[in-house]
């Protein structure tokens, strides 16, 4: 059962590169449904030459909304593809407070990458509507300084401090 699952996936999984868009949205509305055992697949192809592949897989796992994927998901946010930076960083704050620590991480070791700053702020801005504004703020004023690449991994690794003090990560 599990090999007749794997193999399933594969071939779905090859099908979001498809041309066709009807064959593209039924692959990935399939793998949605599989759900956590598509995962492991769908991260792989968020590598995937084919952009179309690795927007179906960005969108597959914004809707299956595992977190073993955030870490996948904020290498996406550098994407080349706009479209697949955008559904990355929808699908991380669908995971919400879940996806923050490797963001973070992201953040602290990457903050010269203009893509994932822009993702992060996204991200970040649409989670600080809840009731994380105060951990996320600093980063979001990081974010927007006329050099974020000295203040963000400071105010992100900071602001992480504070939500693992705080048991929210």
């Amino acid at each position: 059962m599990v090999q007749e699952t794997n193999s399933t996936v594969k071939n779905l999984v090859k099908t979001l590169s498809s041309f066709n868009d009807l064959s593209r949205v039924e692959a990935r509305k399939a793998l949605e449904a599989i759900g956590k055992p598509a995962v492991p697949l769908l991260i792989e192809a968020l590598k995937d030459p084919n952009n179309l592949t690795r927007w179906e897989a960005a969108k597959a796992l914004g809707e299956i909304g595992d977190t073993n994927a955030a870490p996948a998901l904020v290498e996406a946010l550098e994407d080349e593809e706009f479209d697949v930076r955008w559904l990355a960083a929808k699908a991380l704050i669908e995971l919400n407070v879940k996806g923050l620590r490797p963001l973070f991480h992201a953040l602290t070791e990457h903050a010269d990458s203009v893509f994932l700053r822009e993702g992060a702020h996204h991200v970040l801005h649409d989670l600080a509507k809840g009731g994380l504004r105060k951990y996320l703020a600093p980063v979001l004023i990081a974010l927007e300084d006329m050099d974020p690449t000295i203040q963000v991994p400071m105010a992100a690794s900071h602001s992480l401090e504070l939500l693992v003090n705080a048991k929210i990560v």
